[in-house]
Parts: C-alpha cells; structure tokens; sequence
C-alpha cells in the first residue's frame, strides 16, 4: 500500500511561536489514520500546514509523491485535497446548496455523490434552500463535512468532528465516515474521542510537544490502556 501523504521533519511556526518541531508521520492510501494526542500539541497546526494555511519553514509535504510543501492553499485544493476545519469554515449566509455548490471545485456536482450525501446527512436535505447561518451546529457540521466530500477527493483532513456535539448527531457523522472509509477514502482525521477514534481508525499517530512519537496501528494503541496513558498522559478508557 503506498502513502497518499507523507510528512517528513516539517517545521512550522505560528507569530513568535514554534509549534511544529519536527513531524513525521504518513496516511497509507485507502485508509483512515488517526492524528491524537492531548490538546495544544499541533495536531491542528499539522493540517493547517498540510493544506498551505501555515508555512512550513522546514521538511517536506509529499502528497502522492509530489511535493505541495510550497503551494498556495488553492493549489492543494485543486490538488484533491478536502479540509474540514475545526471552525468548519461554511458560509453562513449562503443556502447549503450555495455552500455545497461552491466546494464542487471540478464541475457541476454528480447527482448520485449528492445523493449518498443527503442520505448520510438529512437535515442538509430539508435545510437546502436555507441560510448555513440557521442551522444548529451540529448541522453546520454536516455541511462542514459535506463540503470536504461533495466530490471524491484524493485525500481528506478532517478536525474534531465530532467536538461539542451531541451524542446522536456524532453517531450520524461516524457512520457517514464509515461509508466514506469503505469507499475507499483516504482520511487523516484529528479526533479527541477515543471510541470515535477506536471505531474509525486503521492506523494512529500520537503526537506531543509539536513532534510525532508513535505511530501504529489503531487497534494496538486501542487494545494498550497503559500506552495510551503514556502517550496522551491519561486515561483513554473514560471516553468509552
């Protein structure tokens, strides 16, 4: 299986701060990988840097073995990349159709796409000709998420999803991705819940202090209580 992103000692700065300090890590293709560790460390930042809203000042950014380090964020998006920020990043006031018409960066959007789209997340169907700006947040998530993958892109960068949601619409999310993942999608997805992380996850990246220090598959980190302490500094097993 080969690496549809590849990392390799980036570096990246935020004003006087230096965040990242030397990330490694790759997201194998066709798969979900899991980007942890406790908050403030730059998971965030990592895929900020990725999609060229931060420079990186030193390393290297491969996306399918071509180098993106320097590009302009257009560029990577046009390069297929789909980015959910962790401010999910809609425009409030355009309709949904407006915001998912405008993320179909290649053309009209298919009919079938659109279709598993609006199946997986309904309420985007009856709010279609509403303002983003009406809806609750966890379906501005949904949009958020739909607007990263209204087109199958090579590589998906998803942050915290399912943050300050609620228990139900988290399962909608989760079981969207899982239909996502057994398209084939290729994901690396920052998440703070540890089930959502288990039930997702083919491989895990743990990161500290701006650095990467582990990597593996998710089911060893899931299946090691005492790892996961060692690495993240506490205990996973309260998120489920």
């Amino acid at each position: 299986m080969s690496d549809i992103l590849t990392l390799e000692g980036v570096h990246a700065d935020i004003a006087q701060y230096h965040i990242l300090q030397g990330v490694d890590l790759s997201v194998p293709e066709g798969s979900v990988t899991m980007l942890l560790g406790r908050n403030g460390v730059g998971k965030t930042t990592t895929l900020r840097t990725v999609m060229g809203l931060w420079q990186a000042h030193r390393g290297r950014i491969l996306l399918g073995g071509q180098d993106i380090t320097r590009l302009p964020t257009p560029r990577i998006a046009r390069a297929g990349v789909g980015f959910v920020p962790e401010d999910m990043g809609i425009f409030s006031d355009l309709t949904v159709a407006e915001n998912l018409t405008l993320a179909a960066v290649s053309g009209p959007i298919d009919s079938a796409r659109l279709d598993w789209l609006l199946d997986a997340f309904p309420p985007l169907r009856t709010f279609w000709g509403m303002p983003a700006g009406n809806l609750s947040g966890g379906q501005k998530q949904m949009l958020s998420v739909g607007r990263a993958v209204i087109e199958e892109r090579r590589l998906y960068l998803i942050d915290e999803p399912s943050k300050g949601l609620a228990p139900a619409i988290v399962t909608t999310l989760a079981r969207a991705l899982k239909q996502l993942k057994a398209q084939g999608a290729s994901i690396l997805l920052v998440e703070q819940n540890f089930s959502l992380a288990r039930a997702l996850g083919d491989h895990a990246v743990v990161m500290d202090d701006g650095r990467t220090i582990w990597a593996g598959p998710m089911a060893e980190l899931a299946a090691d209580a005492a790892l996961q302490e060692r690495l993240m500094g506490l205990s996973m097993e309260a998120h489920g």
